[in-house]
């Protein structure tokens, strides 16, 4: 099994091409040689069962593995019982969407502490995302992998360290570890293979060697100021971090993550850099195999 790309959400090229509804990005995404999608849930979940099960169907006929990011609004950590019981919604309704077209990872923001400590913060996020499972596990909405995201702003939970401990909370959580953002909160690390290396080694150690190796990733090049994030580019910008040393580690342990990239506007241009990039790791590593078992 080999590592799939894709990108989030639906980039310039698909509306310049015609297109104008997301069911149509399975078809379109098959057609640029990428196989990953990710649907974009982050202004809220207001994806209808029909279209939901529509774009399903299209993704199982063009091979393109689907996942969802839910909406932005999610604030695990907050201490306002109607913006809780809103976050329980928006994650419930995430994984019911997912169920409907067959995705089979919501990824979402824990959110940030606000005037809490950090710990403080981070054991009520726990307490509340725990309830959400148990919640969906009721209701039947089982299936999905839920992958909390590592952000790129200080201010925010999700680092790579609470990230993991959300992920220790239950079988059905993985990591999705955004390396843009990753680069942004450290001030500029995540540059090297040794550095990439060490994300999927801390993975490996607290989860299991089979989640490291099909972990969910964001990718993207990111300005990034003394608190972290500032904004999104694409690859052609002078920003980091380079997705070469990335595929480099990827490809030489046999890795098969779901890699999405979520450059501004060229997400898709730039998953398929990423994705002949690593093809061409893959084939020198199949030849050199070759020639020495010659």
């Amino acid at each position: 099994m080999q590592a799939q790309f894709g990108p989030a959400g639906n980039p310039d090229a698909f509306y310049e091409a015609g297109n104008k509804a997301s069911v149509a990005m399975p078809r379109w995404l098959a057609g640029q040689g990428l196989n990953a999608y990710e649907y974009q849930c982050s202004r809220g979940v207001t994806i209808r069962e029909e279209t939901a099960r529509a774009l399903g169907e299209e993704a199982g006929k063009h091979g393109i593995r689907l996942s969802i990011h839910a909406p932005y609004y999610i604030s695990l950590a907050t201490a306002d019982e109607n913006i809780a019981a809103n976050t329980r919604q928006h994650l419930l309704k995430s994984i019911q969407a997912a169920r409907w077209m067959g995705a089979d990872r919501v990824v979402f923001h824990i959110g940030g502490p606000g005037k809490q400590s950090r710990q403080t913060g981070m054991e009520r996020a726990k307490r509340l995302f725990v309830s959400v499972l148990e919640e969906a596990e009721q209701a039947g909405l089982t299936g999905v992998y839920l992958a909390p995201e590592t952000m790129g702003k200080q201010n925010q939970l999700g680092n790579l360290e609470e990230v993991l401990e959300f992920c220790k909370l239950d079988k059905r959580v993985m990591p999705a570890i955004d390396f843009g953002h990753l680069h942004a909160a450290s001030g500029g690390r995540y540059t090297t293979k040794a550095e990439f290396a060490g994300v999927f080694d801390r993975i490996a150690e607290t989860l299991g060697a089979d989640i490291a190796s099909s972990v969910h990733i964001h990718f993207s090049r990111i300005e990034f100021t003394k608190a972290g994030e500032k904004r999104h580019w694409r690859f052609g910008d002078p920003y980091g971090p380079p997705h070469e040393p990335l595929l480099e580690v990827i490809s030489e342990r046999g890795y098969a993550p779901r890699i999405i990239c979520e450059s501004a506007g060229t997400q898709a241009l730039d998953a398929k850099i990423m994705q002949d990039f690593y093809q061409g790791l893959m084939n020198h590593g199949r030849s050199m195999k070759s020639a020495y078992n010659a």
